[in-house]
């Protein structure tokens, strides 16, 4: 004997509500069922229908597993089927604890320990937690209970999220990766500063003055060091989160370069070595913020002289600028296709960078090499060029070596204009 029944799982919204962000934007699906006795026990067998926005459970980016007030899976959309490999046909009309058996990392059941149909009655739900499948494949799962009467009442429907933890552990390895980093960085300027404050306290009279003078400056280095590694955490909290600021005013890009390469031949570069090309062309003002623009022009220049070769070449050009990367910034007009903006190319004679890292150069803690650094400092001139609304690329330099090149769009705010 083959029955059907027609019903609306109007209840599930409030638990498809809670269930993220993704699930909220689909309504609670009408569903069909079809119940068919096999072997002595009913199946049943439900059928989404896409909801008058024509959004669907299918259309979720995250696995959708729902279950009704007894226990059966009512919904099991597309992406719960490729995250776990059970076909959406054998979990339906299944127990949830039969359909999705998830287990700690332990081992023990995690139905068996949540126990969502006979537990606590003023439970929610389940926080984010990874969790096993058959095979030992992860997941990361989250559970919501949507109870009849409110929050006391029985559980009648049951929503569970599944989602890949991929992204969470790449996060998690990046976070570790950062804090290696950080602490080997530090431990050196800190270990001298230590040293040296250390020894002249405890033998002031020992020391010359010459001497006291060059184990001061020594220490006031390392605080410099210090400094600027806090300095590019920073940035890259904010260039992340997206709230980096740009305090903007008109620049002079020709000039910021003469001055990053005179400071680098105070500290003892040959000044034969340096060699700007600036463009016959009239340069466009540049409305930018001067501090930002000082540290990617000292990033790309120190970079060329610490790991390139021979002549470090700057070319500043105007150009037209392409559409804008990064957030529009407040009182500046948004740059975009066509407007007219500056470019600085560095480039040098060195090794230059193997073609299969090009891909890589701008990412989190790369290193040309193994000479040290945090290998932060692309990614936070990236960021700040993007911030500016401007492009960066990396490229083979005529010499061999590395080329960098940026663009800045000249971002001239209204009433400076006419």
């Amino acid at each position: 004997m083959i029955g059907e029944a027609v019903g609306t799982a109007g209840a599930a919204a409030p638990a498809v509500e809670q269930a993220g962000a993704a699930a909220t934007a689909v309504a609670p699906p009408t569903v069909i069922t079809t119940v068919t006795p096999v072997g002595g026990a009913a199946v049943v067998r439900p059928v989404p229908e896409a909801d008058p926005a024509g959004l669907h459970p299918d259309d979720l980016p995250d696995g959708l597993v729902v279950a009704d007030q007894h226990g059966r899976v009512v919904c099991f959309n597309a992406a719960a089927t490729a995250l776990t490999g059970i076909p959406a046909d054998s979990a339906l009309g299944r127990p949830i604890t039969e359909a999705l058996p998830l287990q700690h990392l332990e081992g023990c059941p995690w139905w068996q320990v949540t126990d969502p149909y006979g537990g606590l009655a003023t439970r929610t739900g389940q926080p984010e937690r990874l969790l096993l499948l058959p095979g030992g494949r992860e997941v990361l799962v989250t559970a919501r209970y949507a109870r009849a009467g409110g929050r006391t009442g029985p559980l009648h429907r049951l929503v569970v999220q599944l989602r890949c933890p991929t992204a969470r552990q790449r996060a998690e390895r990046n976070h570790a990766e950062l804090i290696a980093t950080v602490a080997h960085e530090l431990r050196s300027p800190l270990t001298s500063v230590k040293g040296f404050t250390a020894t002249l306290l405890a033998k002031w009279d020992r020391f010359t003055d010459p001497q006291k003078r060059l184990m001061l400056e020594t220490v006031d280095a390392d605080a410099d060091r210090v400094t600027r590694l806090i300095a590019e955490l920073l940035d890259i909290s904010r260039i992340d989160a997206g709230r980096l600021e740009l305090h903007r005013q008109v620049i002079d890009p020709v000039a910021a370069v003469r001055r990053h390469v005179q400071a680098l031949v105070a500290a003892g570069q040959p000044e034969e070595r340096f060699r700007i090309l600036v463009s016959d062309r009239p340069l466009p003002r540049l409305w930018a913020d001067a501090d930002k623009v000082d540290q990617i022009l000292a990033n790309l220049l120190e970079n060329a002289v610490r790991h390139g070769a021979g002549t470090v070449m700057i070319e500043v050009e105007p150009t037209t600028a392409g559409p804008a990367q990064g957030p529009a910034e407040a009182g500046a007009a948004p740059p975009g296709e066509g407007e007219e903006g500056i470019a600085v190319t560095v480039s040098d004679e060195g090794p230059g960078i193997p073609e299969e890292s090009m891909g890589r150069v701008f990412t989190r803690f790369w290193r040309g090499n193994k000479r040290g650094g945090t290998g932060l400092g692309l990614y936070i001139v990236k960021g700040l060029v993007e911030a500016h609304g401007g492009t960066i690329t990396v490229g083979r330099a005529a010499g061999g070596g590395a080329r960098f090149r940026f663009t800045l769009p000249v971002a001239t705010p209204e009433f400076m204009r006419g």
